[in-house]
Formats: structure tokens, sequence, C-alpha cells
């Protein structure tokens, strides 16, 4: 699909249905599925334009990831001035940031400053479930059962639109290690940190996985323990946040909120930034160099993979970016043999999350900190006193290690999982889980045809993970809550993608993916962090400003 045609919304991309009043009566015009960031925009839409709107939320209070995700180290990747609310003016007046890059205690105070502000929580049931959604044909209805979380008896209540917003990153997975199970001393899982802590002080602790969470949590976790070994089974590309203060010139130009705002809402990745003009093969290596340079020392997440116009396109282009970086992880690791382990070959920069990290690579020059191999030796098993790793190539015999602790830093099912774990049943029985088998068919990554009046908030398919999410989830929320208004005025009972329509979106991202880099990466933008998971390019990679463009036209075009 060209991008004239992904602008030039025909008719058929989504059919709206009237009904006469006999399936009119519901218990609550709109259920929302999560209290996060979005969850709370959404109440808050919902409230303004006086539609009835119910939200259910696992957790005992707002938050979402930023409620869940309270492992040593976690924090925000996009500077805290870039994520944030927009649509409170207020706000920007009354909370002034810490830090250039917030913790998740800071990010978790601030949503809850707005959940106060805006008594945003007495619409919102907590420590309760989703089990199942239905849709009635007949009726234009959803019914959805929800479950607390003591245990007691279920409730039933239908409603005429139903938003799922879950997060992208809001479903840990399993560990898929034989024996995970079955180790006796403390088990930690980063998703699902105690609200309590952990103190590691003295202990043996094994730590599994270097995603986002392990390389932002390790060198915390080393403060403490008294032995770490951390398993590895593919290196992640990670720079240097240089955090601290909230940068001068970022404050300034924010100062101009209304200019700033506009620019994050059209620019490619949701945050304000010069785009580059050249591709990196097209200037001298010395003059490459240094704006690889000058982006490391900027510490962000965009910085480096935006410094030249091609570093997803060009393999050629992309491989100066990664030896760069490869050549400060050596020059940060004492060992040389630890250090080439700790640099990625596999895949091109920036095809998985860019990781942002303090003192992460040094963590590993501690003498109490040592590093297995998972591809030279990998996991055969965990028992009850630790993890038994070999039998690999270049490993001659197993090896076992004894710990106290053990931490999964194994990652999400990313941007589909929390959706297709309710189970949701749109038209004529069809489940969600079973159409999404093969990979997310969406319009939008909005809606998903054969589930009317189903929404979803930063859906796969949607630019959401590539971008800031702040941006791409406000943006989400308003054109969900706008479009439910507009149906309560036209007199529409129902809304729903064409099946061609969402073939065409679809065709659009495989065909925007299949010219970029991002292929060649087995990432969970993918699916492939997950046993079983069908790979498919899960956002969008066309960019905030594409889409958004395409979102508006879809509307003017009726």
């Amino acid at each position: 699909m060209t991008d004239t045609q992904t602008h030039q919304p025909t008719q058929t991309q989504t059919q709206t249905m009237r009904h006469d009043g006999g399936g009119r009566e519901v218990d609550v015009d709109v259920v929302v599925v999560g209290a996060g960031i979005a969850g709370l925009y959404l109440m808050k839409r919902l409230r303004d334009l006086g539609v009835g709107a119910r939200a259910f939320e696992t957790g005992d209070d707002v938050g979402g990831t930023w409620y869940w995700n309270r492992y040593p180290g976690a924090r925000c990747d996009v500077e805290s001035i870039d994520y944030q609310y927009s649509w409170d003016p207020e706000l920007a007046e009354e909370w002034t940031w810490s830090e250039r890059y917030a913790t998740q205690p800071e990010i978790l105070r601030y949503v809850n400053h707005v959940a106060d502000k805006h008594d945003l929580r007495r619409d919102v049931t907590f420590e309760t479930r989703i089990v199942d959604a239905r849709w009635d044909d007949a009726t234009s209805k959803w019914t959805i059962r929800t479950e607390p979380a003591d245990g007691g008896p279920l409730e039933t209540l239908t409603c005429r639109w139903y938003v799922m917003a879950t997060g992208c990153l809001s479903a840990p997975k399993d560990p898929e290690i034989e024996g995970s199970d079955a180790f006796e001393g403390e088990v930690y899982v980063t998703g699902r940190w105690p609200h309590e802590g952990v103190d590691f002080t003295g202990k043996r602790v094994g730590v599994i996985g270097t995603g986002s969470s392990a390389i932002q949590s390790i060198p915390l976790i080393a403060d403490e323990a008294d032995e770490m070994v951390v398993f590895q089974r593919t290196p992640n590309f990670s720079l240097p946040a240089r955090n601290g203060p909230p940068r001068p010139e970022k404050v300034e130009r924010f100062e101009q909120a209304d200019d700033y705002r506009e620019e994050a809402r059209w620019s490619s990745a949701g945050v304000p930034r010069d785009m580059p003009e050249l591709g990196a093969m097209m200037v001298d290596e010395d003059t490459r160099r240094a704006r690889y340079e000058q982006a490391w020392q900027e510490g962000t997440i965009f910085s480096l993979t935006g410094a030249y116009n091609d570093l997803f396109l060009n393999p050629e282009s992309n491989a100066t970016a990664a030896e760069f970086v490869r050549s400060k992880i050596r020059s940060k690791v004492d060992d040389p043999e630890t250090a080439e382990i700790l640099c990625p070959t596999t895949f091109p920069i920036g095809t998985k999350r860019l990781c942002l990290d303090t003192n992460y690579y040094e963590t590993f020059n501690r003498g109490h900190v040592s590093l297995v191999d998972l591809r030279a030796e990998p996991i055969q098993r965990i028992t009850a006193t630790g993890v038994e790793v070999g039998a690999g190539d270049g490993a001659s015999e197993s090896r076992s290690f004894e710990f106290d602790a053990i931490v999964f830093a194994t990652g999400f099912d990313a941007m589909t999982g929390a959706i297709v774990r309710v189970d949701i049943e749109g038209r004529d029985g069809l489940s969600l889980r079973e159409k999404w088998a093969a990979g997310p068919q969406t319009y939008l990554g909005l809606m998903t045809e054969g589930f009317p009046n189903l929404f979803m908030v930063t859906g796969p398919q949607s630019p959401s993970v590539l971008s800031n999410m702040a941006v791409s989830i406000e943006q989400h929320v308003e054109w969900i809550t706008d479009t439910i208004e507009r149906l309560r005025e036209d007199g529409h009972d129902v809304i729903e993608p064409t099946e061609l329509a969402e073939r065409a979106w679809v065709q659009h991202n495989d065909d925007f993916a299949g010219i970029t880099l991002f292929t060649q990466a087995n990432s969970w933008y993918m699916g492939a962090n997950v046993a079983g998971k069908a790979r498919a390019v899960l956002p969008y990679i066309g960019g905030v400003d594409r889409y958004r463009q395409t979102c508006v036209d879809v509307v003017e075009a009726d």
C-alpha cells in the first residue's frame, strides 16, 4: 500500500450501524481495562464528555506499568519533560521533575497527583480482573465478567464500547527454563517486584536476562550482593543515560509549551528533535565518528540511531553505528573476553529498543560480579539450590551455581500479550486469540474486524513502543473518545473496520517494516521472545507523524 493510498481513506474503511431502541440499555456506556497513564486519561475524557464509564484494574491503585515495575533502578527511558501529560497545562506548573530520567517512585507519585487532582479513582474498581468479554450482535452490547482478587463471586455487566488500555509491556513472560519452579531460595521477577523492596545484602544472586530491566537493576543489586552471576543469552546495546537534573536547554524549550508539544505530536518519535539530512556513508569516517560521539554524549535513546537518516535502512550504515557502540563497550570493560561477550553482533543496532544505563558495563569490572554466556553454556536446568549450565558449543562439561536468590529479568509478552490474555469473543463466537494466532490484524492498531466497538490504546500496528508513549497514548485516547462522541451524536450504536481496510493496513505495516532492518532481529518487536508466538512486526515503523496524519485523514474523509 502506498503512502498516498494510506492517506486517502475510502468509505469502505469503517462501517457504522444504526439500531432502533431495542438493544440500547447497558449498565455503563464504556468499560475500560487498566488504570495506568492511558486508562486514567480515558476516564477523564469520557467524564468530560458525559459518557458513563467504569475502569477495572488488577492492582490496588493507579499507575499501570509504574505501579508494577518497582525493580531497583526502574526509570523511564524518555526524558521526564517529554514523558508527561499535555492535556492539563497546570500540571507543568504544579510538577517539577527532579531528574532528567525520573525513577519509578517519582513517576508513580506524578500519576497519583494527577489521579488526586482530577478525582479519577472514583470510577475505577481496583484489585479486579476482566475474565472474559462477549459481543452480542442482537443487542449491540459487550457482556463483561469480572473477578475480584480475593476470589469472590464474578460480576457481570454490559457496555456499549470496550476499551483495552492494558499497556504494551504489562504481561510478564514466564521463564521458559526447565525447573524454573524448583528453586528453594528467593525468586523475583522484575515485572512483578515486591512493593516493600528487596534487600540483597550479603547474598549470592543470579540474574537471568540482560534486557532493559536487567541493565537498569544489575548495578544496584551488585551494590548489595555478596556475589552476583549474570546469565546472558543475547547482549543488548546500551547507552549511558547521563542522568542528573533536567537539562536547562530542554527546560527552556519546554517553557514554550504549546509550540513544543505540537512539535512533539508531529515528530517521528513523539519527541522534538532535528532530523538528519545525510546518510552515514555520505560523510567521511572522522565526521561520522564525531557525530556518533556527540550522540553518545547526549544520552538519549533517539540520538544515536537518529544521527543519520539511513541507519534503519542501510546495513552498511547501521554497522558503523553498531561498531562505534561496541568500541565503547570494550573501553569500559577491563576483561577483553567479558567485553566481547557483552558486545551485540547478531542484530542491527536499534532493531531492539536501545537501553539507557548508569554504569552497567562498568559493573562487570567488580570482583564479585561474573558473566555467563548462555550461547556457549546454555542453562540446562534450575535446581533446588541454583542454576546448572553447560553442554553447549565450547562447553566440555556442566557447571553449577548456588544462589540465595534468583532474579528473572525475562521480559514481557509485548503488545499483544495483555490483550489476548483476556478471553475476548467477537461476532459469531470468534476468539481474538484465535484471530491473532498468526499475528495481530488491526486497523490503525485501534480496532479489529469482527470485534465491533472494541478499541485498543497503543495496540499492535500503531507506533506505540517505537515512540514517546505519552504522546502516542494521548493521541489514541483522543481519537477513541472523539469517535465515541461522534457515534452518540449521530445516533450510531456500532463501529467496526471493514475486512478490506484491515488487510490493507496490515499489508502497509508489513511493507514498511520490510524495507527496514527490523525484521533481521529476533526481538520482542517481532514477538520472537515468546515461544510459539507468531513472528510479525508488532509496532508501526512509519513514525508518529505519518501515523497521526493517517488518523486525521480517516476522520476528515468520514
